[in-house]
């Protein structure tokens, strides 16, 4: 027998991404069931990889789900959990965060009416980020007791500019693994299946990353999605899957490549071609080039550029410390800082400060029959 539901849902961008935001008292509390109802809203699986009876548009960026709810935790405002939701498999990847989507979490929550500004002008919200178990401070303007989104301040990648966002990612490193490099080396080797062995850098800060170089796979680093053959991209798989193995997530490269397609991301690096940017990078996102950069990504990338001894801090030509890193990107560029500082023998990372945009794009009524 088909049951149809209708889910209260905020269509929202958030950076370079957009999802599907919910209350998660609007949600069943059966996980299982929860689920089900989420995966058919968004529009998965779907063979086609189109995602066209439901909401998502057939490309990671935009096949997301975030449930919020008032924080557990007194140091917070509200409990954020982003669920990654696999375009042609039944799939929803829980493991890792969306930096993207964080800027647009205190906008739904003071919309949605979890937060409740007691000012107008410059506001702070406290999020728990309850995938990894960090907070996020995210700085925002309220006129009226609702947040500004529309402004002039532009990030490339995404075509209408709106409200500056900025985000303080704080403590972000060891939330999947427990450390920053979950290997306790900045730089090792991956050997794929295939017995090639590819210099990288693990490490885990914002979500779990893996930065390889961009010529020793033979790319320039420069490549769009249609330059890359299925035969680099299942080369970047099982540098993503082995790069899981060794940090301790995944068991074995297929268990990393069918339980968590979402984490760890896998970046190539290169040289910068353009005056004013330390380096160039692409990141692949559920198999797919990303149109820009994922924020976790970012976040990873700046804190491996300022800690010496990555392959990252190699590529841009040293360690990038007490300033922004500018880096290129697929759709032009991005600048963030990581604030680091010495923890024993090793290093931590305080912060990551990044500004995006983000707004509602719709608000209603998901409607989803389910047998």
């Amino acid at each position: 027998m088909t049951t149809l539901h209708s889910l209260k849902a905020t269509l929202m961008r958030g950076g370079t991404s957009k999802g599907l935001f919910f209350r998660a008292d609007h949600l069943p509390a059966d996980t299982e069931v929860r689920d089900r109802l989420l995966l058919r809203a968004i529009g998965s699986p779907d063979p086609y990889g189109q995602q066209i009876d439901g909401l998502g548009c057939g490309i990671s960026s935009t096949s997301k789900i975030v449930i919020l709810s008032p924080s557990q935790r007194p140091d917070c405002d509200v409990d954020y959990l982003f669920g990654h939701v696999a375009i042609g498999e039944p799939l929803i990847d829980w493991s890792g965060n969306c930096g993207n989507l964080s800027a647009a979490v205190p906008l739904f929550a003071v919309s949605s009416g979890l937060v409740a500004p007691d000012k107008d002008g410059p506001f702070t919200i406290h999020i728990w980020q309850a995938n990894i178990g960090k907070r996020i401070r995210a700085d925002i303007l309220i006129e009226r007791g609702q947040p500004v989104w529309h402004g002039d301040y532009r990030i490339d990648g995404v075509a209408f500019p709106g409200a500056p966002i900025r985000l303080h990612f704080l403590d972000p490193a060891g939330g999947s693994s427990g450390r920053l490099f979950p290997t306790g080396n900045p730089l090792g080797t991956l050997h794929l299946p295939d017995g090639r062995a590819l210099a990288a850098t693990l490490i885990d800060a914002g979500n779990p990353t893996v930065f390889v170089r961009a010529t020793d796979l033979g790319l320039t680093g420069f490549e769009t999605a249609a330059d890359l053959s299925a035969e680099l991209r299942q080369t970047l798989e099982w540098a993503r899957a082995a790069g899981a193995v060794a940090m301790g997530l995944a068991r074995d490269i297929a268990s990393a490549t069918r339980e968590r397609p979402a984490t760890p991301k896998i970046s190539f690096l290169s040289p910068s071609l353009t005056a004013g940017y330390d380096l160039n990078g692409r990141i692949l996102s559920m198999g797919r080039l990303h149109h820009a950069f994922t924020g976790t990504g970012a976040i990873a990338l700046a804190a491996a550029c300022a800690i010496e001894g990555t392959l990252a801090s190699e590529i841009a030509g040293g360690v990038i410390r007490g300033r922004a890193l500018n880096y290129s990107h697929a759709s032009g560029g991005q600048s963030l800082e990581a604030r680091v500082s010495r923890h024993g023998t090793g290093w931590r990372v305080d912060e990551v400060v990044m500004t995006r945009t983000a707004r509602p794009l719709m608000s209603g009524e998901v409607w989803v029959a389910l047998d």
